[in-house]
């Protein structure tokens, strides 16, 4: 079962090879990075790191055992005591059960770790299984939205 770890330098690599060969999957639920995501991928990790550094970001990734990535659980826009979620699972590990666990944990880990209280997190409507995940571990919808030009529900989880 892979495990969740804070974003760090050595995981550039497996990051990079994770986000490009999923990259087609992600795309048709969410918006194509673009190629300067991947062509400039090394400062963009820097940037990632640094803003761990200051607090403002929590990146993770999921491990295998064998030190692949299978997916990505983020914390994002953190601030007074709350952060926005999401979240991306490679294709060969969808509908596993690792979103759930990952979203289970990385609560666990914004109460205990990063002393947040909410989390705030969106899925679009033709993404049912974010919608599931979402709900088994506490969030519950607070309005609609349009996200990426596609309706979307909002989400907020109450922690501790």
């Amino acid at each position: 079962m892979p495990h969740l770890e804070l974003v760090r330098a050595d995981h550039a690599d497996a990051l990079l090879a994770f986000e490009l060969e999923n990259r087609e999957y992600f795309a048709a639920s969410i918006p194509d990075r673009g190629d300067d995501y991947f062509a400039e991928f090394a400062a963009r990790h820097a940037q990632l790191l640094q803003w761990q550094v200051e607090g403002t970001d929590f990146f993770h990734v999921l491990v295998t055992d064998t030190g692949r990535i299978a997916g990505r659980v983020n914390l994002v826009e953190v601030a007074d005591g709350s952060a926005e979620l999401g979240y991306r699972i490679a294709q060969n590990h969808a509908g596993q059960g690792l979103a759930t666990a990952a979203v289970a944990e990385i609560r666990k880990l914004a109460a205990t770790t990063y002393g947040l209280t909410t989390l705030r997190a969106k899925a679009t409507l033709d993404n049912p299984a974010s919608h599931k995940v979402l709900e088994r571990n506490g969030f519950v919808a607070t309005g609609e939205r349009v996200l990426n030009g596609k309706p979307a529900v909002t989400y907020l989880c109450e922690l501790g």
